[in-house]
């Protein structure tokens, strides 16, 4: 990897990544069991986990297969680590503020994994300008549309977010903390639904335990509005980007 060219993304656009591309046989098995895979996506998660959010799709992705890794798979390792040496110079940032809020960005794609057509939910919060806090995690169940994908990120973000309010909070080191927690999601329908108390066609198969978000959306523990897809921070979280040029 010395002499090779760096990433412009962490992962090329149009990747996709299923059990298809392990090992077909014990001969290929074999050959993966000298590389190592699992090591190598540690210490891609411990990077992302701490300061690098931007890679946190594909390091998810990529740790589906860490059982059984195939040869792609372990390109895309490479990729991720050559992008990361071309991206060594970013940090995140913060400035000074006297009026600290917290906001978060959730998103997610629709029937992402290839495997079991689930879809990944992404969200990243915010303070003084940078980032706090994210995570990419694949949904346990299947979304029946993209409005649902949406609300139920939008029910794993609200958890977290309430946490961390909390927590700041908890810290008594600034004022004005404890407003309704803003969080933003890119899909009018699943704004819309968060918002009212109406049930909907293409709502009825959403799981019970994702309406606690109209309740906290009720009694102002958070205020979910809409942002263009443009401004969604969450939006790099989701999916492969085009290289900017």
């Amino acid at each position: 990897m010395k002499d090779s060219k760096p990433g412009d993304t962490p992962i090329a656009k149009g990747d996709k990544f299923s059990l298809k591309q392990c090992p077909n046989n014990d001969l290929e098995r074999n050959e993966m069991q000298k590389i190592p895979y699992a090591s190598a996506v540690g210490s891609l998660m411990y990077a992302q986990v701490c300061t690098r959010p931007d890679i946190a799709f594909v390091v998810g992705v990529l740790g589906r297969y860490l059982s059984d890794p195939g040869m792609q798979h372990w390109k895309t390792v490479k990729h991720v680590m050559l992008y990361l040496r071309r991206t060594k110079g970013h940090m995140l940032t913060y400035r000074k503020s006297e009026d600290l809020e917290i906001i978060g960005y959730s998103d997610s794609d629709f029937t992402g994994c290839q495997d079991s057509k689930c879809s990944t939910s992404r969200y990243i919060y915010m303070l003084a300008g940078g980032a706090i806090s994210w995570k990419s995690v694949k949904q346990t169940l299947i979304a029946p549309s993209t409005m649902a994908a949406k609300f139920m990120t939008c029910f794993e973000a609200s958890n977290h977010g309430i946490w961390l309010q909390n927590f700041v909070t908890g810290l008594r080191v600034v004022d004005g903390i404890e407003r309704p927690l803003k969080l933003y999601c890119d899909n009018n329908s699943a704004v819309l639904y968060s918002n009212n108390n109406r049930s909907t066609t293409k709502s009825k198969f959403i799981d019970i335990k994702f309406l606690v978000v109209k309740e906290r959306v009720q009694n102002k523990q958070i205020s979910i509005e809409h942002i263009g897809t443009s401004f969604m921070l969450a939006d790099p979280l989701t999916k492969a980007l085009i290289p900017k040029k």
